[in-house]
């Protein structure tokens, strides 16, 4: 996992003598620093596949406004969820443990999460499949294999940016 800091930012905290006679300018300066940091959007990917886990961060990681989360599985996501907001979640349907239409049940169902867009990234590609997904809660439902520009383009329309 990346450090919340960027690195160049901690050296220049460390290097700081906190009030000496040039004190604020190195806080204006990390200041400054951090007004350029992009992100402003959290996204969770539940994926069990470590494969296709990390093609989906891959492909998240063309939005420089997205930080992205990933979970191995449905109870892992959930976790996650409980210590953390998001913006936006990616989940399979095929996983061990807790599956990802339960995960969209769970989530849909607590009044800190239900509004949190859900995308479903799976194998099962029937008409049947897609429905009970979407009546559960999913906002979404994308067939593997994926395109990258797809699944781009959906995030972005879910969470309404423009830029990358």
């Amino acid at each position: 996992m990346r450090s919340p800091v960027p690195r160049y930012c901690a050296r220049r905290a460390r290097n700081l003598t906190i009030g000496g006679a040039g004190d604020s300018n190195g806080y204006d300066a990390i200041a400054r620093d951090f007004s350029t940091m992009t992100v402003k959007y959290s996204c969770l990917v539940v994926e069990d596949s470590p494969m296709m886990r990390q093609l989906l961060v891959l492909a998240l990681s063309r939005l420089k406004s997205l930080q992205v989360t990933e979970a191995d599985d449905g109870v892992d996501g959930l976790r996650k969820l409980a210590t953390g907001k998001f913006d936006i979640i990616l989940t399979d349907i095929n996983m061990p443990i807790m599956d990802g239409l339960k995960l969209v049940k769970r989530v849909r169902s607590d009044p800190a999460h239900k509004d949190v867009p859900i995308i479903i990234i799976t194998t099962e590609g029937s008409s049947e499949d897609r429905e009970r997904a979407l009546q559960l809660g999913a906002n979404a439902y994308i067939t593997k294999p994926i395109q990258a520009p797809q699944v781009i383009a959906k995030v972005r329309e879910l969470l309404k940016f423009e830029t990358t």
